[in-house]
């Protein structure tokens, strides 16, 4: 690669990459007219052969017709050479090769090395809360800014609880918000292999999240008005938004209270790297109208016959993912033991097309803080539901989502923090993102708000 390109997709041939290639190209910017600070791209992975025929698919599907700015980069996560080569040659490195746990890091240690700014679509909890601990301080040294779950997980579910958050206004605040995730098609829903892969190495793993989070000091916890929530029934009935649920044991909730955790350690947010007195002052009042509040996320599903169906999908990569031999048949054989959600070879781009979310989230909370503080039993007296929605989650919504984010770190710099690892919602929350995604079609609107009888 001769020249320096502003990204570098990394797998960009994979299911998820080739959809966020396309993605890119609709903001590539080859005309002085264009406002897009991304003026060259560079498309990378194991095999140059299939990154060609990545972009020939891309460039049809795409009314982009000058592939001269896009380079082709051979770069292996197995070879640290290629990769120390690959971040010194470009500001921004978009990561689409999971399962993260396998070969994230090598990745994050090359950009932070290299003092590369790094974004990634991965949904793993070990994985995130490992980059950080290891490599925090000295992307902060190096200039480096790493940021997780620029996708599905969890952009809708940071943003979308920011905004239920910003609802509440004073003296009203929010005890707790719920998520519920509910996916749509006239089709049949497939989801993304590499989803399925990292849940059950996730399942295989889990003792080694507990010991990492053991060995590490306790983050600051937000102060939040009332109780605590009740844990409630497995399933239970959102008659408001006609939804039966379950408990959706995701990355979102994890990240979401990180994000939390980092602002009650910096109440007005993490500074940027040449702010001026304006910037300060707005990050300032932004963060001043989120309310912390306790956060969940369900599945939900319109039938209770879906809900049930949830279950024993969860069962199956419970009690599969805990043995080798279980791991082996629930990826050998993902159709059968996940009921048809998950197969090899990903989902048909009519199935992908025909595919939607819509995430609501349920505020529950007190029309006054005084009334929370008041007494320790005192049940939250309002509700207020919002609603996130978009298109299919994982080739179309994510691919959407990381490259508006990517956008912003190029031409926003400044603005962000000069390095560390962090969860998206402290660094984008800030920013102008949810307007980027309303005007490339996910949706932020507020539903009700409500008081609820005692």
């Amino acid at each position: 690669m001769a020249n320096s390109c502003d990204v570098v997709i990394l797998g960009a041939s994979g299911f998820t990459g080739k959809y966020v290639v396309r993605e890119a190209l609709k903001f590539l910017n080859t005309t002085s007219s264009s406002t897009s600070p991304l003026i060259t791209l560079g498309l990378a992975g194991r095999n140059p052969t299939k990154l060609s025929e990545t972009l020939k698919w891309a460039l049809s599907n795409s009314e982009f017709g000058n592939p001269d700015s896009i380079s082709i980069i051979k770069a292996d996560v197995s070879d640290p050479s290629s990769l120390k080569d690959l971040c010194s040659k470009t500001k921004l490195i978009l990561n689409c090769v999971g399962p993260f746990r396998s070969y994230g890091e090598p990745v994050v240690s090359a950009c932070v090395e290299a003092g590369c700014d790094y974004l990634d679509i991965c949904g793993e909890p070990e994985f995130m809360e490992k980059m950080e601990a290891v490599y925090h301080q000295k992307a902060v040294d190096n200039g480096s800014l790493l940021i997780s779950a620029c996708g599905f997980d969890s952009i809708p579910a940071e943003l979308g609880f920011m905004f239920n958050s910003k609802q509440w206004e004073a003296p009203a605040v929010p005890n707790r918000v719920e998520a519920y995730l509910s996916l749509e098609s006239d089709k049949r829903i497939v989801g993304n292999f590499g989803t399925l892969e990292s849940a059950v190495l996730g399942v295989a793993n889990v003792d080694k999240l507990q010991a990492l989070r053991k060995s590490r000091p306790r983050r600051a916890r937000p102060m939040i008005p009332g109780p605590p929530p009740a844990k409630g029934s497995l399933i239970e009935h959102q008659k408001q938004i006609g939804l039966w649920a379950v408990k959706l044991p995701s990355a979102d909730s994890i990240v979401v209270r990180r994000t939390l955790s980092t602002l009650t350690e910096n109440p007005h947010g993490l500074p940027g790297v040449s702010d001026s007195d304006g910037d300060i002052e707005k990050r300032k009042n932004f963060w001043q109208t989120v309310k912390p509040a306790h956060f969940g996320v369900k599945l939900g599903s319109k039938s209770l016959f879906g809900i049930f169906r949830f279950i024993m999908v969860g069962v199956n990569i419970g009690l599969l993912g805990s043995l080798n031999i279980g791991r082996w048949l629930i990826l050998k054989f993902p159709s059968i033991f996940t009921l048809g959600w998950f197969r090899k070879k990903g989902p048909s781009e009519e199935e992908v097309e025909s595919a939607t979310f819509k995430m609501w989230f349920v505020g529950q909370g007190y029309s006054s803080a005084n009334l929370a503080s008041q007494e320790a039993n005192c049940k939250p007296d309002t509700e207020i539901v919002t609603r996130v929605m978009g298109p299919e989650i994982g080739y179309l919504t994510t691919p959407i989502i990381l490259l508006q984010c990517a956008l912003i770190v190029l031409s926003q710099r400044k603005n962000l923090p000069k390095g560390g690892v962090f969860p998206p919602g402290i660094v984008f929350g800030p920013t102008d993102l949810q307007e980027r995604l309303q005007q490339n079609g996910i949706s932020f609107d507020v539903i009700s708000k409500n008081a609820i009888s005692s």
